[in-house]
């Protein structure tokens, strides 16, 4: 069995904002589910052991979630298991998550238990040097991040006043009532995820996973995410309201702002959301947001729209390259700890820990 082409997700964003992260909302102690996070120093073995249990656990017939890093989506930074609600999460930075509920559905894996305490010795002075490299790097990119995020945001706002709001609302609640039925046993769950992501790899989509989870989709083509927005927000409180889990694909630079798509798994429908970098190759019903902006207005705007676009992109890539850099240092930094591990130890442990995951 192949993890890679299992549904993958992004927990977390490079976003305009910042880290954006959420890793913490990824279980949920109150129904069910069991958390273990790891802790340990780069170059530890955390994505080998996620990567060896999500291994094994799809040889036992066990749905999986791929969930990889966006500062090295080559890396796992977390795996999900819906049907037995366990997820294994990396609890370090940048994404650091700490137990709520100690013992009750939280376990500690430790990695650091593996490596010799004293072998760093005389060696401080290069990593904290590397470990300020890699910090540097990632504040430049996130730099970059943000000036990117005011483009495209303001390139919201020029389509978002352009367009006749009561219409995407009449038009999203029809949608919604036409594909979103009302349902007897109302148990509401809501996890939010990403499909892209700024990285060193430059911007990547996980659109596939859309056709792995769904069978029908709704695309709603929309450059600018205005018109979209608010669609998805409609069918995300109706969804909601009707009582049914989603999953709420948030936009990777305007999180806050932005839903892209949203997925209700036990309708087998994904709702998308369609623009110049993410698209999907089908013919199923595609709605254009043109339909509900005025024209006129938005080409009057059209050179202010394509330049803030063009720089966007640029400033896009700069950040990916910043990241590159990031994670070349970070490579380095992983070397040193290599070389202290017990790696037979550790695995011997990790076919333990495997065994007791992924026990019902």
């Amino acid at each position: 069995m192949d993890i890679t082409k299992q549904p993958t997700y992004f927990l977390a964003a490079n976003s305009a904002d910042g880290f954006y992260s959420k890793f913490c909302d990824s279980y949920n102690a109150f129904d069910g589910w069991k958390a273990y996070i790891i802790k340990g120093g780069p170059g530890t073995g955390k994505s080998t052991f996620m990567r060896n249990v999500a291994q094994k656990a799809l040889i036992l017939g066990e749905k999986v979630e791929i969930c990889p890093c966006s500062s090295d989506p080559k890396s796992i930074d977390a795996v999900i298991f819906p049907a037995i609600k366990k997820v294994i999460l990396d609890g370090t930075a940048p994404h650091v998550v700490e137990p709520k509920y100690p013992a009750v559905c939280e376990q500690i894996i430790n990695m650091g238990q593996f490596w010799d305490d004293n072998a760093l010795r005389g060696t401080e002075k290069e990593l904290l040097s590397l470990f300020g490299f890699c910090s540097t790097y990632h504040k430049k990119a996130a730099q970059y991040i943000s000036a990117a995020g005011k483009l495209v945001s303001y390139n919201f706002g020029i389509q978002l006043a352009a367009t006749d709001i009561d219409k995407v609302f009449d038009f999203a609640n029809k949608l919604a009532k036409n594909n979103i039925p009302n349902k007897r046993d109302k148990k509401t769950i809501e996890w939010v995820r990403f499909l892209g992501g700024v990285t060193p790899d430059g911007i990547v989509f996980y659109g596939d996973t859309i056709d792995k989870v769904a069978e029908k989709k709704i695309i709603i083509s929309d450059k600018y995410g205005a018109v979209s927005s608010i669609i998805m927000s409609v069918l995300r409180d109706a969804a909601l309201d009707k009582g049914y889990e989603i999953i709420t694909l948030k936009n990777e630079l305007l999180p806050k702002d932005m839903i892209d798509h949203i997925i209700i798994p036990e309708l087998n429908i994904a709702f998308c959301r369609e623009g110049r970098d993410n698209v999907f190759l089908s013919d199923q019903r595609r709605i254009h947001s043109r339909r509900f902006v005025d024209a006129r207005e938005l080409s009057s705007n059209r050179q202010k729209l394509s330049f803030n676009r063009r720089v966007a992109s640029e400033l896009l890539d700069s950040a990916c390259e910043c990241l590159k850099k990031a994670k070349e240092v970070h490579d380095q930094i992983e070397k040193y700890y290599i070389d202290i591990m017990d790696f037979e130890a550790m695995n011997l442990y990790g076919i333990k820990m495997a065994d007791e995951i992924l026990a019902q």
